[in-house]
């Protein structure tokens, strides 16, 4: 699968970690930076660029990493299109796309380890939105149009 990825300095180590798995395990990985660890780097910068690329179509999916998660969560979901999650479990890693059509993973660097990550991020790409249940067709619909509604700058 291809996909973007991108870090803050917090998120750093873990996505080049998480980048050479993807890579080996044969997914085409767009790395969108940070390229070295520079503490003063803002994470909203990051979040900006994968939501972006999601966005243009450049990737169907992607995955943000910083200290916590909580700031590329926040950051990514102001762009329109961007469905981005914070796992840090397997459970969340494949509902999201499931039930929610979650197209970025988001971790915490500073909350889990490296082997949780490769778990997290393998059962991420392998999940599929449920489209044959009405339920979450009919949840999803509802989601794009709130998003549309704020879009068009309506109260």
């Amino acid at each position: 699968m291809k996909l973007v990825i991108a870090s803050d300095h917090a998120g750093f180590p873990l996505k080049e970690e998480v980048r050479a798995y993807l890579a080996k395990s044969g997914h085409e990985v767009i790395d969108l930076g940070a390229f070295k660890c520079e503490p003063e780097d803002d994470y909203p910068d990051f979040a900006q660029r994968v939501g972006e690329a999601i966005k243009a179509g450049e990737a169907p999916r992607g995955i943000l990493i910083c200290g916590s998660g909580v700031g590329v969560s926040i950051a990514a979901n102001k762009i329109p299109g961007v469905r981005a999650g914070m796992c840090h479990d397997t459970y969340s890693a494949h509902q999201g796309v499931e039930h929610d059509d979650m197209n970025v993973l988001v971790l915490g660097a500073r909350i889990i380890g490296t082997s949780l990550a490769y778990e997290l991020v393998d059962t991420f790409l392998k999940a599929r939105f449920i489209t044959s249940e009405e339920r979450f067709t009919r949840r999803f619909n509802k989601l794009m149009a709130i998003e549309a509604k704020y879009r068009r700058g309506e109260d």
